[in-house]
C-alpha cells in the first residue's frame, strides 16, 4: 500500500491515464493486472456487461516453483486457457499503474503464448 499521499495521487493519475486510453477501444474485454510484493493477480473484465469473465492469481497456483517472473508467466498461461474456455480471443491489456516490464511483461508474454491477441 502506498503510504505517502503524493505517491497515492501519482498512482491514481497513472491508472486513470492508462484506462482512459483503453476506453477508446471499448469493444473488447480487458485484462486488469495487479501485483503486490508477493503475488500477481489478473482478471478478464467485460466492461459492457460489468462482469469478470475469468480470473487467476498466484495464490491459486501454489505448486509453482521459480522466481516471480516465472510465476507471472505461468499465471498468464493459465488465464489465457481460462479465457479461451469462455470464448475470449482478443483483449486489451490494462497494466494499471505498473510499468510494462518485469512481472507485468512476463504475464503479458504468457497471455500471448496462451493464444490471446492484444
Amino acid at each position: 500500500m502506498l503510504t505517502n499521499r503524493k505517491d497515492r495521487i501519482r498512482a491514481r493519475r497513472r491508472t486513470s491515464r492508462v484506462r482512459r486510453a483503453l476506453k477508446r477501444s471499448g469493444t473488447m474485454p480487458r485484462i486488469s493486472v495487479f501485483r503486490s510484493l508477493k503475488y500477481v493477480y489478473a482478471q478478464v473484465i467485460d466492461d459492457k456487461q460489468h462482469l469478470t469473465l475469468a480470473a487467476c492469481s498466484s495464490l491459486e497456483l501454489k505448486n509453482l516453483k521459480g522466481d516471480k517472473k516465472t510465476v507471472a508467466h505461468a499465471i498468464g498461461l493459465e488465464l489465457a486457457k481460462r479465457a479461451k474456455e469462455k470464448g475470449v480471443g482478443s483483449i486489451v491489456f490494462d497494466r494499471g499503474r505498473f510499468a510494462y516490464r518485469g512481472r507485468i511483461k512476463a504475464l503479458a508474454d504468457g497471455l500471448r503464448e496462451g493464444g490471446l491477441t492484444f
